[in-house]
């Protein structure tokens, strides 16, 4: 059966693998992004590998998660034009190391508002849709949501935040049959780790626990796997789950 994904991030990283991973599976993706270019081009790629066709009929929107009169009016959208949700995948996100003691307050607010303010937001505007489909929601965390890490105050609050709201809106609608869950990556190859760069004076030991002890960074495709796995049939009995995808970060 062909669904409406809603993915947001969609334009790079884990948000456009996810969304050329539900393509593949024939679902129409809602492919949302700050940089509607990124967007249109994660589109142009489904249809260039003709993944199947009902993924043709895929669209990109521009949004800033951030922004919640834009999301309301972009979710409007994307069910007048692709139909009713049944899958809200929340990935959008930013980050930076910065010390506590000298971050702005503005950037740290920056960062809860588009990583978890925008995830709720984004699942509110979803929820009808969602509620008449009895579909589900999935969450990007982190493993900087489920334990400390240094120089990362605002992005692990951002993420812990995710964490504990799905947890809470899985409770929530268990019984009105909309599920939700997370993942909770760490060390994946993607843009947002550019942002990560070591702060001048710090030694990289500070940072070793948020990297595999393999040291081997994983890849958007595998998350994106992990996501899809949780939005399918098959994990129709789990609601209310952080899933870890780390190599033992987090173990």
């Amino acid at each position: 059966m062909t669904r409406v994904v809603v993915v947001t991030g969609a334009g790079s990283g884990i948000g456009r693998a996810t969304a050329l991973e539900f393509a593949r599976q024939g679902d129409q993706v809602a492919c949302l992004d700050l940089n509607v270019e990124s967007a249109q081009e994660t589109v142009a790629m489904i249809n260039r590998e003709s993944l199947a066709p009902e993924a043709t009929k895929s669209k990109a929107w521009q949004l800033d998660v951030a922004n919640t009169d834009e999301v309301t009016q972009v979710i409007g959208q994307v069910v007048q034009n692709l139909g009713p949700i049944q899958v809200c995948c929340n990935v959008a996100g930013i980050g930076k190391f910065a010390r506590s003691e000298t971050q702005p307050v503005a950037e740290f607010r920056k960062i809860l508002e588009v990583n978890l303010v925008g995830a709720f937001a984004v699942s509110q505007a979803c929820l009808p849709s969602l509620l008449e489909t009895q579909g589900c929601i999935v969450n990007v965390s982190s493993s900087a949501g489920l334990l400390g890490q240094p120089y990362n105050a605002a992005y692990s609050a951002s993420k812990g935040g995710v964490s504990l709201m799905t947890r809470s809106m899985a409770v929530e609608y268990v019984r009105r049959g909309v599920r939700v869950n997370a993942v909770a990556p760490a060390g994946i190859d993607t843009p947002i780790t550019d942002n990560f760069d070591f702060l001048e004076g710090t030694h990289p030991r500070e940072y070793a626990k948020m990297m595999p002890p393999s040291g081997k960074m994983g890849t958007p495709e595998q998350v994106a796997s992990l996501i899809a796995y949780l939005a399918s049939p098959a994990a129709a009995y789990i609601s209310g789950t952080i899933v870890p995808i780390d190599m033992t970060v987090t173990a």
